[in-house]
């Protein structure tokens, strides 16, 4: 059967996003790997989305010489993306040279990411939350508390779990809230493994009050024993939303729940290896090798391990 114009049309902007996620976010790549070819596109296109609103805000000088040029730079790319929405919702597909995109790679994106929306019936609010996001990256460089913390990553992760579900097909409404948590969850190891990175760009994420109750300073970049101390304290948080996550796997269909499981597998195994480098993330980046990556996807897929709650 002879795919339609659509279709073909999309083959090459979701191919793109599939590029960019196995670039950029191997975990993801791997686990999504066991969910049908249909499904795998909306989660590479949901992600590359994010990854491209995420590169504008993080590049050089984002946050310190140039934040209005940056602000412009987000609200046009969001822009970008409402009207490319717009347009497949009028059932019109997208090319490289249409909607004003910055690159041919940027229009690949808009174009799958908007066809996902539409495809998958998303509304634009949790959009609104993600892009908000990002603006607060502008020009927040501190949270004071794990609250304050936690209203930045109900935007910058908590949705993503959100807009994950649909692909996922969740058999019960009790998904909902563990898919929140998986997105915390996968945020905050982003946030300790990522401390030294983040601290180049002006930001520390940890909070205020618990870097102060430990007595320790990010900025020193050693692993003291404040630090270790510290670090090991948002390891059992961390782990806290990971067992959260857990609750819904059972929830989702089998090849939906092994997809999750791996995923949470692969994430969670950097807290094993902060731990397993006494907490130091500044000489060095906690990394899951690739093929770890590749051997924990083939064993759940066959096996179906962390599926099912014990």
């Amino acid at each position: 059967m002879t795919a339609p114009p659509s279709a073909l049309a999309l083959q090459q902007p979701y191919a793109v996003c599939a590029r960019i996620t196995r670039e950029h976010g191997t975990t993801y790549f791997w686990g999504v790997q066991l969910l049908p070819r249909e499904s795998r596109r909306h989660v590479h296109a949901i992600y590359a989305l994010c990854r491209v609103a995420d590169d504008i805000v993080d590049a050089a000088g984002a946050t310190t010489a140039r934040v209005e040029q940056t602000r412009d730079e987000l609200h046009a790319f969001r822009d970008r993306f409402d009207r490319a929405v717009e347009r497949a919702r009028s059932g019109h597909v997208e090319s490289p040279a249409q909607g004003g995109a910055a690159s041919a790679r940027e229009a690949a994106v808009l174009a799958a990411a908007a066809a996902t929306t539409v495809e998958l019936g998303l509304t634009t609010e949790p959009f609104d939350r993600f892009f908000g996001a990002m603006a607060m990256d502008l020009d927040t460089t501190h949270y004071a508390t794990w609250a304050d913390l936690c209203g930045y990553m109900e935007g910058s992760a908590a949705v993503i779990g959100e807009l994950m579900l649909p692909v996922l097909r969740p058999r019960s409404a009790a998904a909902f809230e563990p898919a929140r948590a998986l997105g915390l969850a996968f945020q905050l190891t982003n946030f300790l493994r990522d401390v030294g990175e983040d601290l180049d760009r002006g930001r520390v994420y940890l909070p205020q009050d618990d870097l102060a109750r430990f007595g320790a300073d990010p900025a020193r970049r050693v692993a003291d024993q404040p630090w270790r101390e510290v670090l090991a304290f948002q390891i059992e948080r961390n782990r806290q939303l990971y067992a959260v996550a857990d609750t819904g796997i059972p929830h989702l269909p089998p090849r939906s729940a092994r997809c999750v499981a791996t995923a949470r597998r692969l994430y969670s195994g950097i807290l094993d290896r902060i731990e397993a480098a006494d907490y130091d993330v500044f000489s060095t980046r906690a990394r899951v090798p690739t093929w770890r990556k590749a051997a924990t996807a083939a064993a759940i897929f066959v096996t179906g391990a962390g599926t099912t709650q014990r």
